[in-house]
């Protein structure tokens, strides 16, 4: 198998690359930028192959003789797409890193294209989807009466500047939820909740993470809501996040802050990451009030991307889903979660 890691010179790539040598693997590394590209690769003994996602001729080139693509280069939300058709027209299957609700849709609306092409489309790779949708698929296994689903986490550590740069782009669209089977806006921080998370109870807030669009696809239910512990949100009103999402979706404001994300944010690093960790948390409640609930508790998230990542590449050459776009869970199975290096699942209950 031959395999490439499409923006390797970014933050998450790097950290895949790196990984990926000291378990024997010698990936091709890939990006648009040559400087970056060959002085990250060569010391490294790598190959590598230059090509802009603009470009479709240079994109059909740069993947020839390639089985899976890695897709580390955001923001997916500019990125994704062109990857996507290059991986139909070479044959390649593809998975990325992204957790954005309208890339999500935008690949599982190719489900078609990639099943007569015999590709497999595999967004969300890595955190946070990959640990919430592997514990949605338990909880809804455990209880298939289940109409409302609840998803949380809560992590310690830094950030990169692709998943902030992500983030900025997030905030001009405001909240979203999946409700009766669609995906809605709705107030940022539309609701919120205390988490009996494995290390205690935390108060959440809403936020529009992937799993509203993944774990629909994952679970069957039509009522889906994602959580994450931001010091300081639960304070916020409906009135100043509406003020919020006006202001973060100004043209100047996403340039400017994309600017000072590149020049100043380089994320954690080896040290910190090695002290960090996260928890996640699921709860499927049905009509009655019954409910499952499973957690778990994982190392940090970017070494958790990349150990995902490579499972996940491994996995599509040893044993490849039915073609067409997947999330991790309806690829491997709800138990991929429990093949990550340092995870450790609280297993569902049901009450």
């Amino acid at each position: 198998m031959t395999w490439m890691i499409y923006g390797a010179s970014g933050y998450t790539g790097r950290l895949v690359a790196d990984l990926a040598l000291d378990r024997g693997e010698r990936p091709v590394l890939a990006g648009r930028s040559p400087a970056k590209i060959a002085a990250f690769a060569t010391p490294r003994g790598l190959p590598y192959r230059v090509f802009d996602l603009g470009d479709p001729d240079a994109v059909a080139e740069g993947l020839r003789g390639i089985d899976v693509v890695a897709h580390c280069a955001g923001p997916f939300s500019v990125t994704s797409a062109p990857m996507v058709e290059g991986c139909l027209r070479a044959g390649a299957h593809y998975l990325d890193i992204t957790g954005e609700i309208d890339v999500f849709e935008a690949v599982f609306a190719r489900h078609e294209d990639a099943r007569r092409a015999g590709v497999v489309l595999l967004p969300g790779s890595g955190f946070d989807v990959v640990p919430t949708d592997c514990l949605a698929a338990m909880v809804a296994a455990g209880l298939p009466t289940a109409t409302h689903l609840d998803l949380a986490f809560h992590t310690s550590g830094g950030i990169s500047g692709g998943t902030l740069k992500s983030a900025l782009e997030g905030a001009a669209l405001g909240g979203r939820a999946r409700v009766d089977g669609e995906v809605c806006a709705v107030p940022l921080a539309w609701r919120r909740r205390e988490i009996p998370f494995p290390s205690g109870p935390r108060r959440v807030t809403s936020l529009p993470w992937g799993d509203v669009s993944t774990a629909y696809r994952s679970t069957g239910i039509g009522n889906i809501t994602t959580f994450a512990q931001l010091p300081g949100l639960d304070r916020t009103g409906r009135r100043s996040t509406r003020l919020s999402q006006v202001v973060m979706g100004s043209h100047v404001v996403q340039r400017l802050g994309k600017a000072a994300i590149g020049a100043v944010v380089r994320g954690p690093g080896r040290v910190t990451r090695s002290r960090s960790w996260v928890e996640v948390y699921a709860e499927a409640t049905a009509p009655d009030g019954t409910n499952v609930t499973a957690a778990l508790i994982g190392p940090d998230t970017y070494d958790l991307t990349a150990d995902a990542v490579l499972r996940a590449v491994h996995s599509l050459s040893a044993e490849p889903p039915t073609p067409g776009a997947h999330t991790p869970s309806t690829a491997f199975g709800a138990d991929f979660v429990r093949r990550l290096h340092g995870v450790k699942i609280i297993e569902p209950t049901r009450r």
